[in-house]
């Protein structure tokens, strides 16, 4: 099996020859059948998600395993990892099997469960992360994403638990005592539209706690959907220590600002806007893209939140929080961080491959194309533009706040250990 006139991470056009799931040669002119001809177009490793909400169980009107990850496929990943807030929550090893049984009867990509970090996320007992570790999903990566363990104790305990077998907790920093009620990202916009703020010091405040709590215990922590340029500043400074802890940030907040919700095309106080945490400002925006480029940041994770229509199109107030993003990610990447000239393809590789299967400890993903590697592969063209028509995503949902922006590139084929779950776009 070859895929013909790929171009690796940008390079000059070669074959790579797929067998038993694994790139077995790579070079110019390989003979033997034609699987796929790339035509030069752009081959990455095949994208991880950290962050991704696929609903199932409880919540199959915003989105299903199957949905979702035919979404993910779409949008190039190879492996996404699916967050707790399900409904059972994930946090025991039932659930977590469920999650991770149903992502390989699909086979869209690989599912990863998270499992929760409290009981019911709570935030008064920890759940079963024992048992979700040595559970047939080999859970990793626990959160409470949507909330925040906000309590100190139970957090160090979290912390000291999950390195028995090398997990890590990724933390929603979000003092909840401080975003009461809140709306919006605290600032002149949010004043002018008089919405409740958000303010940058109750994500801070957690990080900081957070960062002194793992190089207490000796433990891995990663931060969550980074949107703050004070946040960078406090990660930033823990890794200068050495301390073990990665973050991540997500494509609306590498592209978008809190002034979206003034001067949205269909006016103020558009919902789609409306997400946890807040979209930024302009000078937050420039750091998290500065951070994600020197590393300080680890990699970009979707927090791909679906929502059916009628939790997105209503008032502000009742409006539920998140966007959808995993068939735009790539897009939106090469719009903030590659056109901007911050991130070459290698780079971009690193942030929405390789770290982020690093991270959650993710073996067969995020690998580097050479021969013996899983054949986990991105067919992508950079040079095409295009506006965003949520109509023809195939995620169930569609609260994407990119509706009829221009991004460039296109996935135009995904590959799963050699076998195509997209070809010329579409899915498998």
């Amino acid at each position: 099996m070859i895929i013909r006139n790929a171009r690796i991470l940008g390079g000059d056009p070669v074959d790579l020859r797929i067998d038993n799931g694994l790139i077995a040669e790579i070079g110019p002119g390989l003979g033997g059948e034609t699987v796929f001809d790339a035509d030069g177009l752009l081959a990455l490793p095949g994208l991880v998600d950290l962050h991704t909400h696929l609903r199932e169980p409880g919540r199959e009107d915003a989105e299903t395993v199957e949905t979702g990850t035919q979404a993910a496929a779409r949008g190039g990943y190879t492996a996404v990892h699916a967050m707790a807030n399900t409904s059972p929550v994930a946090d025991t090893a039932g659930v977590v099997e469920q999650v991770w049984r149903l992502g390989q009867e699909y086979g869209h990509c690989d599912v990863q469960p998270v499992g929760a970090v409290t009981s019911g996320l709570e935030g008064r007992q920890l759940a079963e992360l024992g048992a979700m570790a040595d559970s047939a999903a080999r859970v990793r990566v626990f959160s409470d994403d949507g909330k925040c363990v906000s309590d100190a104790v139970l957090m160090r305990r979290a912390l000291e638990y999950v390195k028995a077998f090398d997990g890590v907790v990724a933390q929603h920093a979000q003092e909840p005592r401080l975003t009461e009620g809140a709306q919006l990202n605290e600032g002149e916009v949010s004043g002018r539209l008089g919405l409740a703020g958000w303010p940058a010091v109750a994500e801070e405040a957690i990080i900081a706690r957070d960062c002194l709590l793992a190089a207490h215990v000796g433990s891995r922590l990663h931060v969550c959907h980074v949107s703050t340029a004070g946040s960078v500043e406090i990660i930033r400074w823990a890794k200068s220590k050495g301390w073990d802890v990665t973050a991540e940030v997500t494509p609306h907040h590498l592209l978008l600002t809190d002034a979206c919700a003034e001067s949205s095309p269909v006016g103020p106080y558009n919902p789609i806007y409306k997400v946890n945490p807040p979209l930024r400002t302009a000078e937050d925006v420039r750091a998290l893209r500065e951070a994600l480029a020197d590393g300080t940041i680890d990699c970009v994770a979707t927090d791909h939140a679906p929502h059916p229509v009628e939790d997105k199109e209503t008032e502000w107030a009742a409006a539920a929080m998140g966007m959808i993003g995993l068939e735009t990610a790539l897009s939106a990447v090469q719009e903030a961080m590659v056109e901007t000239g911050l991130l070459d393809w290698a780079a971009v590789a690193d942030r929405m491959s390789c770290r982020p299967a690093r991270i959650g400890r993710l073996s067969g993903h995020g690998q580097p194309l050479r021969v013996g590697s899983a054949a986990n592969v991105t067919l992508y063209d950079p040079s095409v533009r295009a506006p965003v028509d949520p109509g023809a995503m195939v995620s169930k949902s569609r609260n994407t706040p990119y509706e009829g922006m221009t991004l460039p590139g296109r996935v135009v084929a995904t590959f799963l250990r050699g076998r195509p779950t997209v070809l010329e776009g579409k899915v498998v």
